[in-house]
């Protein structure tokens, strides 16, 4: 279910530098290598500004209008079974549909995992995480309560912050980190751990438990209704701030990050908010946690030179470039974690800022039913493959297991893509892998890099996805429109 970026690929993040490749695989085409040892990539391809210019024209032409962004949500919400329409959910749950819900994420690890100091976790830790969720304690039948997110906060795989990771020398991927909500995303709760400092919550892309102190629990029509609320303010930075302010503390200095949309307040132009004017600001509509737990609606500033819109930006294919790269040098996140992101959570916030819809994880975006796909399979020849990259379109997204890059254009023919990875190796003038360590939002040219030392990304390329397509065109060929 879970398929982000795996640990293993970071070795298979590989450029060939040299004519050393195997017999089995050809070497690629020489490129530069700067001072930076990232081979193919200079600094001026690390400026939005250099994709854009090489688009000519086609830069700025609208591939889908507010009406077609519209149609294609509403599509997908109703096709892909990994989105959930928080409006259709039951007033009541089940226990057998909430322990399905809950099992079908939490189950007992039977692998040796490592806490964040190297050490084994011990079963009885394991067994005490099992027996925090208090399964058996599910009602045969419960009410779905509502609640809206307050911060930024973790999707969890069990009711704890405790980390576990694969290797006793890793401690980047958190096997436990699911992915994060932020601030005004609606959420069903299902369920509370055992001391009710977690909740087992379906929020419309994912389920997963999240720490009580960050929901706002509310009426169900308000909690719907806020999502649905206009007119907005919807962030298109990386990142923006709240303004601080002493007199709110629950609303002050809060992170939004990209594709956050908060509904604008209903304040009057001239009359201060949380002590300050607001004519220089958007005053929004945010959500905090009373005391009593429940949700209070009130009104924080966002500066008017922040990162933000009125609507999602056009889907235009230099929107797209300059959505990607506000994110350029980001640590990588493995489920949101490090307050960053990973692969398929960044390009989900980049399309998220021009207004369309994707599923949360790697394998799920790379086959969700409504989007335009070409699938490879063992079966798919090298000519075959290097034909569909050859068209590849900029936002293209490109697949293999575990990872997901997106296409930005191409540079004396060799096509470039920018991606968020937890890795990068490079093959030696002796043909051995070579960690580059990139670990963050990056810049790579596309057929150098290497699955493992005989065999290309492209050779192990799963889907090619195309999200941007307006429906009134036909699909370019090799691009196969999913049913």
């Amino acid at each position: 279910m879970r398929t982000h970026s795996m640990t293993w690929l970071a070795a298979a993040l590989a450029l060939a530098l040299a004519s050393t490749a195997t017999a089995r695989e050809p070497a690629s085409p020489t490129l530069p290598v700067p001072a930076s040892g990232v081979v193919g990539v200079e600094d001026a391809q690390l400026d939005p500004a250099f994709w854009i210019a090489r688009l000519g024209a086609d830069a700025d032409r609208v591939l889908l209008d507010p009406q077609q962004v519209s149609a294609a949500n509403t599509r997908m919400q109703a096709a892909d079974k990994t989105l959930f329409d928080l409006a259709a959910l039951p007033a009541t749950v089940t226990q057998a549909q909430a322990r399905e819900w809950i099992e079908d994420l939490s189950s007992r690890p039977t692998r040796t995992l490592y806490d964040d100091h190297g050490q084994v976790i011990p079963a009885a830790t394991l067994d005490g995480l099992v027996a925090a969720m208090q399964l058996d304690a599910i009602p045969a039948t419960s009410p779905l309560r509502y609640a809206l997110v307050t911060r930024r906060a973790a999707l969890r795989t069990f009711p704890t912050s405790l980390r576990a990771f694969t290797h006793n020398d890793d401690t980047d991927i958190d096997r436990f980190q699911e992915s994060a909500l932020f601030p005004g995303t609606p959420v069903a709760i299902v369920h509370e751990s055992r001391d009710k400092a977690w909740a087992f919550v379906v929020s419309p892309r994912y389920r997963a438990w999240i720490e009580t102190k960050y929901l706002a629990e509310g009426p169900r029509d308000t909690v719907l209704d806020y999502a649905r609320k206009s007119p907005v303010r919807l962030v298109t930075g990386a990142r923006v701030r709240t303004v601080y302010t002493p007199e709110a503390p629950a609303v002050s200095d809060v992170p939004l990050d990209m594709g956050t949309r908060l509904p604008l307040a209903d304040v009057p132009p001239n009359v201060p908010v949380n002590g300050q004017h607001p004519y220089t600001s958007h005053a929004v509509l945010m959500p905090v946690r009373g005391d009593d737990n429940a949700l209070r609606l009130v009104p924080a500033l966002v500066p008017k030179i922040a990162d933000t819109a009125a609507a999602p930006l056009p889907v235009t294919q230099a929107n797209i470039i300059r959505q990607a790269f506000k994110f350029l040098g980001e640590r990588y996140g493995w489920g949101h974690d490090y307050d960053s992101r990973d692969c398929s959570g960044f390009v989900s916030e980049v399309y998220a800022s021009v207004g369309l819809l994707l599923p949360r994880n790697t394998s799920d975006q790379s086959r969700s039913p409504t989007l335009q796909r070409t699938a490879f399979t063992d079966a798919s020849t090298r000519a075959e493959r290097d034909a569909a990259v050859a068209k590849l379109h900029v936002g293209d997204l490109v697949y293999i297991p575990g990872h997901v890059m997106m296409y930005i254009g191409q540079v004396d023919g060799q096509p470039y893509v920018i991606h968020d990875t937890n890795g990068g190796s490079v093959l030696g003038a002796d043909g051995k892998l070579r960690s580059m360590h990139l670990n963050a939002v990056s810049v790579t040219p596309l057929l150098p890099l290497m699955y493992d030392p005989t065999h290309r990304y492209v050779d192990r390329m799963t889907n090619i996805v195309r999200v941007a397509t307006p429906a009134t065109d036909t699909p370019a060929e090799g691009m196969d429109a999913a049913q």
